[in-house]
């Protein structure tokens, strides 16, 4: 008698389970890694924009950001850092520009939202505990709630 070519009831149902089983492993690493590279981009672009934010306060006690008597030397907006401002020492009246463009916060739940809208902002006057925005931008803060896998709050970093 001739066995028929093909697989048996049994054989596919261990191959689907096989394949289940797999699929339940990578599914949780897949998540991982997508959370682990949007932490990689908010630990980037905080850097980006804290950087321009210490060039341009270098640049107002260098002399080349005019700024009055009262204020603290940090730029009024994130905006200003990517508009530019006049270079106070450059007789052909040359801008200083800090940054190109503002990075987008990527855990910000509107992603069409400009760049400099997706930030917290804290002013210079306001505490580390509790910042607040006011007459100009001191450091920046990712406004997402979520914890990051290091156990640390994203508003934190």
């Amino acid at each position: 008698m001739r066995r028929k070519n093909g697989f048996t009831l049994l054989e596919l149902l261990i191959t689907v389970a096989i394949v289940g089983l797999l699929a339940s492993i990578a599914l949780p690493l897949s998540e991982v890694t997508a959370q682990r590279n949007k932490e990689q981009d908010l630990r980037r672009a905080l850097r980006e924009i804290r950087e321009a934010l210490d060039a341009y306060k270098r640049a107002a006690d260098d002399g080349r950001v005019a700024r009055s008597a009262d204020e603290s030397g940090y730029p009024p907006s994130l905006a200003v850092l990517v508009k530019g401002v006049p270079n106070a020492k450059s007789p052909s009246g040359g801008k200083l520009y800090f940054l190109r463009r503002v990075p987008h916060d990527p855990f910000s739940i509107d992603p069409a939202a400009p760049g400099e809208t997706t930030w917290g902002l804290r002013s210079f006057d306001s505490p580390p505990d509790e910042p607040r925005p006011g007459k100009d931008v001191f450091d920046v803060y990712s406004m997402n709630g979520g914890i990051g896998l290091n156990g640390v709050p994203y508003k934190e970093w």
